[in-house]
């Protein structure tokens, strides 16, 4: 254990007063707020956090899985340095742009034609109005619990609870925002994930009106549980059937597969929205999918059905940071990486076992979510945790933070980088047992 992290954050605890009184909260984003205070970096490489206490921490999180291959890769910092020498954004193309896009169009099959733009919400959003275009049709269907960024039909039922989700025969579509219009909750159709009998009786409720079924493959927030197959074919049958686009979002599961999660089953989407590690750790965003489909943003069509531009989209030094990122994340990369995060979910569950605490982990590729419940969860009913699990949660993230020196997401997951070894995985199962042994006496108490 590193024992500078005995200052606990005495310096973090400065410029959070200083934040408060600049920033709202004290921060630009939610996800980085911890009570009492957030605490800040000073510098990272590798698999490495050091903070400004100077505690170093072994990064299991990665910016929430957007960085491939950790902090500070050498490549990609030479590959972004000699591209600032020439410019950082034009109100021009540059050839990078076309080069990154042939990449990625050769390395998924369902890629035709690609559109980069600056972050996954903004990807989600562009296929969303492209598919309402498409298909002269304007109701959204997503599974209840899946995140798909912060734009208005794609956040709404992302945090649906026992208190407002309705039936399990038609959840309801609740809104994450206060004062999000009515409309928009009419224009929605929220089906059961991994339910096949109730999502296809819903969405056949509102055929005629269904621009496009929006799906992870494996959504995080609903628990890290990847889609089965039957339930993926069946909803492709249906698109198939009723003019509608088979929308993936892939901007968190492109890393499970070298073509990304699509990879795993036996259709292919429609559109697919991108972001994250294709950004080899610069803001990106990329809607990719059929020519047809995509042409609704082409420009020199007599008619431009759906106008789409960005300041930033496309610019050079994300599309450096990404071409070299996934160029290194070839195949064989993606195979060393998900083996390795195979051996760390079987080294928790031998962690799990010996506290003898209700635990289970779910995941696929180098992602993976530890639940505390005997029974791997298959929806996001099944996963959902009450305040009292919550409560517990964030103690152990505390406590592997603060005394272990581990740094997981706050869902207790982990998004794995090619800089993480057996040695990482080896400090991570011993934390987790530790922590699991702290919390069992609570656990029991619920239980």
């Amino acid at each position: 254990m590193n024992t500078k992290s005995n200052q606990l954050g005495k310096q973090s605890e400065k410029i959070y007063d200083r934040a408060t009184k600049v920033l709202t909260g004290g921060v630009s984003r939610n996800t980085i707020f911890r009570n009492p205070h957030p605490f800040y970096v000073s510098t990272a490489n590798g698999s490495y956090i050091t903070d400004v206490d100077g505690c170093k921490r072994i990064d299991f999180a990665n910016n929430m899985a957007s960085l491939i291959h950790g902090h500070s890769h050498p490549k990609i910092i030479e590959a972004v340095t000699d591209q600032l020498q020439k410019g950082s954004a034009f109100t021009m193309g540059s050839e990078l742009e076309v080069k990154y896009a042939e990449l990625l169009n050769n390395r998924t099959k369902s890629f035709e034609k690609i559109r980069f733009m600056n972050s996954g919400t903004e990807a989600v959003m562009t296929m969303i109005k492209a598919s309402r275009v498409y298909t002269g049709k304007h109701k959204i269907a997503k599974a209840e619990g899946t995140y798909h960024g912060t734009y208005d039909y794609a956040e709404i039922s992302q945090t649906s609870n026992p208190t407002n989700w309705g039936t399990i025969d038609k959840p309801n579509p609740v809104p994450i925002v206060e004062e999000t219009p009515k409309g928009v909750l009419n224009d929605m159709v929220i089906f059961p994930y991994n339910d096949i009998e109730r999502t296809i009786k819903l969405l056949n409720q509102n055929a005629n009106e269904i621009a496009c079924v929006l799906i992870d493959l494996v959504p995080h927030r609903v628990g890290l549980i990847p889609a089965t197959k039957e339930y993926i074919d069946a909803i492709y049958k249906w698109t198939r059937e009723n003019n509608t686009i088979l929308a993936f979002d892939e901007v968190v599961t492109y890393r499970v597969n070298y073509s990304g999660a699509q990879e795993n089953y036996n259709v292919e989407p429609d559109l697919t929205a991108l972001g994250k590690i294709i950004g080899g750790g610069f803001p990106i965003g990329a809607l990719a999918g059929k020519s047809e489909i995509m042409q609704v943003l082409d420009p020199t069509e007599k008619k431009i059905r759906h106008p789409h531009s960005g300041t930033f989209s496309a610019n050079p030094i994300s599309m450096t940071a990404g071409y070299t990122a996934m160029k290194m994340f070839d195949k064989q990369a993606v195979l060393d990486l998900n083996k390795l995060t195979k051996i760390a979910i079987k080294q928790i569950e031998e962690s799990i076992s010996l506290s003898g605490i209700p635990a289970c982990v779910t995941g696929d590729g180098s992602m993976f979510r530890v639940h505390f419940n005997n029974n791997k969860p298959t929806t996001y009913r099944e996963a959902y945790q009450e305040k009292e699990i919550k409560t517990i949660i964030n103690e152990l993230l505390d406590y592997l933070f603060l005394k272990e020196n581990i740094i997981m997401i706050n869902t207790c997951a982990c998004m794995f980088a090619t800089t993480l070894n057996q040695q990482h995985v080896d400090r991570l199962s011993e934390a987790l047992l530790n922590g699991f042994r702290i919390i069992k006496p609570k656990l029991e108490n619920i239980s």
